[in-house]
């Protein structure tokens, strides 16, 4: 029986073995040598080994070119570097770090094997972001010194690290391989032992919806993945990282994601295990939701599937001016984005007041431009005196396009698209911007549905790219071709999407931002160090909570509720914790507390 680790002082673990030497196991063993440790390498494969050397060689390469490391500290690092195939070569390392296959069977044996050649004292660390931790220290000689140590890919660049205990890991343990990690320059966080862990927990429930949705031909890959890149600031869209990932170990993890929870959201939508098992497992394949270069390349190459370039083939209808219904930021972005290219802008709001405040917003908007060099004062004043700010709706009769941006409220949007009936001349477009309500039923609202359609902007609407176009079952082509047309002038990227709840980015989007909720809730994690997985091992420019709060809690609830009711999803249903402060008051920054409490201004 092994010592207890209580008993045992603890090695500064200075040598580390790192056993697969895939990208991730390249990745750690890059990390460890900067960082001045002992690294052997072990694979199984003597190729792999060789390619681990080659890759290792190319990356720290790189990293003299860009002033990352001097020509000695490159040669440092290297030194530091031993590959072999035969794994007794673990047997003095203080640390043991295992990226094998995502297999209860490969790394079980992998451990008992271990168990029979490494020191009494050294730990043994998973690199599984999928299986059970506590499972595999329970088949371990020595449970106490089994934990899970999850690095990101690529693990150079990526910060966070998950450190993940069982009921039978020793505290000692997890000191040590923390205290590892802060010296390695990344960012640990501390977690339990269920599938998924943090991050990817979240991570890969959003994937598996987003191959869902392209699976059910709701919206083109495309389109998808810039949604999210776009609207969400992601550095990737979800069905490239997928092919990133690999879609058998996406796969893989969602299936013990949901053997876990038996939520639907983790059941792996049929198109992974189709493509899984045709070979076409992402850019390792050179095939997966795209065609790349060859396999394990990065570069996508036009497939069958590639949309053709030249825009719709129909034609559009022509627009020389444009109507803007409502006074708040998004309404005044909106007119604001209109106007600086070049089309005349009827503002129009409840009353001339509110219209003359709209357009004085516009103004000081633009005066930031001019004081950040992004615009010039005379280009400002054009833009400006092209804003024509009114009280009354009567004003949109000579206007080509209108475009509502009021309450988010389906009762008050439908009567002003019953008076936008009325008042707009025949042939022009009616658009509203709704972000979660059907545009169907505002179509209803008037004599005219062909002619109306969703453009969904993203705010600050002048600085956001993305406009989702959200065509009805009713809306005419030529509307959408004039539209996709608008959106081009304009410089905006436009998606194409149908009219049900949440569209593309919020559809995918909350119920994410729900299941951090959830976490929370079930005291699995805390708010910090689920915001920081998401940022630090997902690359997010914000952690969920932070966007919750910036958000307001009230409207994430309602935008929950709608996807709630229209999916049917028990996984969608709202988490208790987000209605509880809703009802408290608690609705994030603009009230100066949700999760987190901030200062008033």
């Amino acid at each position: 029986m092994a010592t207890p680790l209580s008993d045992t002082p603890l090695s500064p673990l200075r040598t580390v073995a790192v056993v697969g030497l895939g990208t991730m196991g390249t990745g750690i063993a890059e990390v460890l040598a900067k960082a001045g440790r002992t690294v052997v390498g072990i694979d199984i494969i003597e190729a792999q080994a060789a390619q681990c050397v080659a890759a290792l060689e190319a990356s720290t390469a790189r990293a003299v070119e860009r002033g990352r490391l001097t020509e000695q500290e490159r040669a440092d690092a290297l030194a530091r570097v031993t590959t072999s195939t035969d794994l007794t070569a673990a047997a003095d390392a203080d640390l043991v770090i295992e990226v094998a296959p995502e297999s209860y069977e490969v790394k079980q044996q992998l451990f008992r094997e271990l168990d029979g050649i490494v020191r009494p004292e050294a730990i043994l660390a998973t690199g599984t972001n999928a299986l059970s931790v506590t499972r595999l220290a329970a088949d371990s000689a020595r449970p106490e010194r089994v934990l899970g140590m999850h690095f990101f890919n690529p693990a150079p660049a990526m910060k966070l690290v998950e450190i993940v205990s069982s009921v039978l890991t020793a505290p000692a343990a997890v000191t040590a391989v923390t205290d590892l990690a802060l010296d390695l320059g990344k960012e640990p966080v501390a977690v339990g032992d269920r599938p998924g862990f943090v991050a990817d927990g979240l991570l890969f429930g959003y994937l598996n919806q987003a191959a869902a949705m392209y699976e059910a031909n709701y919206a083109s890959r495309e389109d998808i993945d810039a949604a999210m890149r776009l609207g969400c600031g992601l550095p990737m869209g979800p069905l490239a990282l997928l092919d990133l990932i690999g879609i058998d170990t996406a796969r893989t993890v969602l299936e013990a994601m949901y053997a876990a929870s038996h939520d639907r959201l983790h059941a792996p939508a049929p198109i992974l295990g189709q493509l899984s098992e045709a070979g076409l497992t992402g850019r390792k394949a050179g095939r997966g939701f795209y065609t790349y270069e060859a396999p394990g390349s990065g570069t996508v190459v036009r497939d069958a599937l590639t949309p053709p370039e030249g825009g719709s083939p129909t034609a559009g209808r022509p627009v020389r001016s444009v109507g803007v219904a409502g006074s708040g930021t998004m309404a005044s972005g909106i007119a604001e984005v209109f106007a600086k290219a070049g089309y005349e802008v009827v503002l129009a709001a409840r009353s001339e007041e509110k219209a003359q405040a709209a357009k004085a917003r516009i103004g000081k908007s633009l005066a930031r431009s001019v004081d950040k060099g992004r615009t010039t004062a005379g280009a400002a004043a054009e833009t400006l005196e092209r804003i024509r700010p009114t009280g009354t709706y009567d004003d949109f009769a000579d206007v080509d396009l209108a475009v509502e941006a009021i309450a988010e409220d389906l009762e008050v949007k439908q009567q002003l698209f019953a008076t936008l009936d009325k008042v707009c001349k025949p042939g022009a477009v009616l658009a509203t911007t709704t972000s979660s309500l059907p545009v169907v039923a505002c179509a209803r609202a008037t004599s005219r549905p062909q002619d109306v359609i969703g453009m969904h902007f993203f705010n600050p609407a002048p600085a956001m790219k993305l406009v989702e176009v959200v065509r009805t079952v009713l809306t005419a082509d030529d509307v959408h071709a004039t539209v996709r047309e608008v959106c081009r002038k304009i410089r905006k990227h436009a998606v194409d999407c149908g009219d049900r709840a949440g569209f593309i980015v919020n559809a995918l989007l909350f119920p994410y931002l729900n299941n951090a909720v959830k976490m929370v809730q079930d005291h699995y994690a805390s708010l910090d160090d689920i915001d920081a997985a998401m940022k630090l091992g997902g690359g997010y420019p914000m952690g969920p909570f932070e966007l919750l709060d910036v958000v307001g809690l009230d409207v994430s609830l309602a935008i929950e509720k709608v996807l709630h009711r229209e999916f049917r999803d028990p996984g969608l249903a709202p988490a208790p914790l987000l209605e509880h402060l809703v009802a408290a008051g608690c609705l994030g920054r603009k009230t100066g507390r949700g999760f987190r409490e901030y200062a008033k201004r």
